[in-house]
C-alpha cells in the first residue's frame, strides 16, 4: 500500500522521468493519474454548470446549456485536433532525448495557438458569429421560444470564449507530450476551482441566471490557460524553449497541421453527429433535452477520465517510438486498453444500478429524471467496447497516424449513428429512446 501511495504522490508532483526506461505498468500509472485527474477537471466544467443551472434556474436553462454545448463541440474539434498533434510531435522528440527539438515543437504549437488563422482566427470568427447570431443558432437547433429567451446571452458568451477553449486543450496537449501531465492537471483543477466558486456566487448568490455559468466557465478556463503558458515558458529538463524558437518554422508547422487535420477531422465528425442527435431530440421538447443534457454531463464525467487513460497511452506510444522501442509501444496500448475497459465496465454497472438517484441530484422534475435515467442506462451498455476503442484511437494519434481513427469515426458516427437515430426515433416511433440506443450501438462498433 505504501508503495502505491508513494507512486501516487510522485505522479501528482510530476517529477521528471524517462517513461521509456521504466516498467510499462509504472509508466502507465505515473502518466495516467494526472491525466485522469486533468480530464476529471475538464468534465467538472460541464457537471458543475449542469448542477447549478438545473437546480437554481430550471428546465429551459438546462435545455439552453445542452443546445449550446452541442454546437460548441465544433470548437472543441479544432482544439482537440491541435492538441493531439502537439502530443504526438512533442512526445516523439522527448523520446528521442532531444529537449531542444521538443522545445521548438512546443514553441510552434504556442505560435499556432496564438497567431495562425486556422486555430486562433477560426475560433474568434466562430466566436463572433456565435455571439451575433446566438438567437438564430438556438432557433436552428429547435429551441422553444422560452429557451431562446432564457439562453441567448449564455450562448453569446460561450461562443466568445472560443479562444480560451482552444488554448486550454492545445497547451495541455504539449504538456502531456512532454511527460508533464501534472502541470496540465493542475491547470484544469485551478480552472475548475474558480468555476465552482464563481458559479455559486453568480448563480446562487447574485442570481444572474444561466449567464453566470457562462461567465464563470470563461474566467476559469482563461486563468487555466495563463497557468499553462507560464509553465511552458519556464520549461523543464525534457523541453528547452528559447526566444528564437518562436520564429515560424514551415517544416514543423506543416507537420503539426498534417497531424492536427486528422485529429480535428476525428472530433469534427463526432461533434457534428452530436449536433444532429440534439436536433432530433429537440423535436420532443425541453424536458427531453434537459434530461439528455444531465445524463450526458454525468457520462462525460466518466468518459473524460477514461480519455485521460487513453492520453497516457498516446504519450507512451510516441515516446517509445521516438526511443526506438516499438514492441514496448504496442504492449502499452493493449495494457492500457484492458485497464480502461475494466474501469468503464465497473462505472457502467454502477450507473445502471443507481441511475435514478444520481440523476435526481441535479433536478427534481420527474419527467426530466425519467429521460435522464433512460439515457444513462442505455448508454452504459456500450461501455465494454468503448474503453478499448478510445485507447486504440488515441494510441494511433500518438504514433502520428491520425487517418485511421478519422475513418473509424466517420463509419461509426455518420454511417451508423445518425441514420440509426433517425430511423429508430422517427420511423419506428421509439422517440428519444431510439436516439439513446443509436449512441450505445455506434459507440460499441467504434
Amino acid at each position: 500500500m505504501k508503495k502505491y501511495l508513494r507512486l501516487f504522490v510522485d505522479a501528482i508532483r510530476g517529477e521528471e522521468r524517462d517513461y521509456t526506461a521504466i516498467s510499462i505498468n509504472k509508466a502507465i500509472f505515473l502518466l495516467a493519474v494526472p491525466m485522469i485527474l486533468e480530464m476529471v477537471g475538464e468534465s467538472l466544467f460541464a457537471v458543475v454548470d449542469a448542477f447549478f443551472v438545473a437546480r437554481a434556474i430550471g428546465v429551459n436553462a438546462a435545455a439552453t446549456v445542452s443546445l449550446t454545448e452541442s454546437v460548441m463541440m465544433l470548437i472543441y474539434s479544432v482544439a482537440i485536433g491541435l492538441s493531439a498533434a502537439a502530443t504526438a510531435m512533442v512526445s516523439r522528440r522527448v523520446g528521442e532525448g532531444n529537449p531542444v527539438a521538443a522545445g521548438e515543437a512546443v514553441a510552434q504549437v504556442i505560435l499556432l495557438s496564438l497567431l495562425f488563422f486556422l486555430f486562433f482566427f477560426f475560433s474568434v470568427i466562430v466566436g463572433i458569429t456565435g455571439f451575433v447570431f446566438a438567437e438564430d443558432i438556438l432557433r436552428l437547433m429547435g429551441a422553444s421560444p422560452e429557451v431562446i429567451t432564457t439562453g441567448t446571452m449564455f450562448t453569446r458568451i460561450m461562443f466568445a470564449s472560443s479562444p480560451a477553449i482552444v488554448f486550454l486543450w492545445t497547451l495541455g496537449g504539449a504538456l502531456r507530450g512532454a511527460g508533464d501531465a501534472s502541470t496540465a492537471m493542475k491547470s484544469l483543477l485551478l480552472a475548475n476551482a474558480i468555476n465552482i466558486v464563481l458559479d455559486y456566487w453568480l448563480i446562487m448568490y447574485l442570481e444572474v441566471g444561466v449567464v453566470g455559468a457562462a461567465i464563470a466557465t470563461t474566467i476559469g478556463r482563461s486563468i487555466g490557460v495563463i497557468y499553462q503558458l507560464n509553465a511552458l515558458m519556464r520549461g523543464n529538463g525534457k523541453i528547452k524553449i528559447l526566444p528564437s524558437m518562436y520564429k515560424p518554422s514551415l517544416e514543423i508547422i506543416k507537420s503539426l497541421l498534417n497531424l492536427s487535420a486528422g485529429g480535428t477531422g476525428q472530433f469534427l465528425i463526432a461533434s457534428a453527429s452530436w449536433i444532429f442527435l440534439t436536433r432530433i431530440l429537440a423535436d420532443f421538447g425541453s424536458e427531453i433535452l434537459a434530461g439528455y443534457n444531465i445524463a450526458i454531463r454525468i457520462i462525460i464525467f466518466t468518459i473524460l477520465p477514461a480519455w485521460g487513460l487513453a492520453n497516457a497511452s498516446a504519450t507512451l506510444v510516441g515516446q517509445n517510438l521516438g526511443a526506438g522501442k516499438p514492441e514496448q509501444a504496442e504492449k502499452s496500448v493493449w495494457r492500457v486498453g484492458f485497464y480502461n475497459m475494466i474501469f468503464l465496465v465497473l462505472v457502467g454497472i454502477f450507473f445502471f444500478l443507481f441511475a435514478k438517484p444520481i440523476v435526481g441530484i441535479f433536478i427534481d422534475n420527474e419527467r426530466v429524471i425519467e429521460i435522464g435515467v433512460q439515457c444513462l442506462q442505455i448508454f452504459c451498455l456500450g461501455y465494454l467496447f468503448f474503453g478499448y476503442g478510445m485507447v486504440i484511437g488515441q494510441s494511433l494519434n500518438g504514433a502520428g497516424d491520425t487517418k485511421s481513427p478519422t475513418i473509424m469515426n466517420f463509419v461509426c458516427f455518420w454511417l451508423i449513428e445518425i441514420p440509426l437515430a433517425y430511423f429508430l426515433a422517427k420511423t419506428l416511433n421509439w422517440g428519444p429512446e431510439g436516439v439513446f440506443w443509436s449512441i450505445a450501438i455506434s459507440e460499441s462498433t467504434l
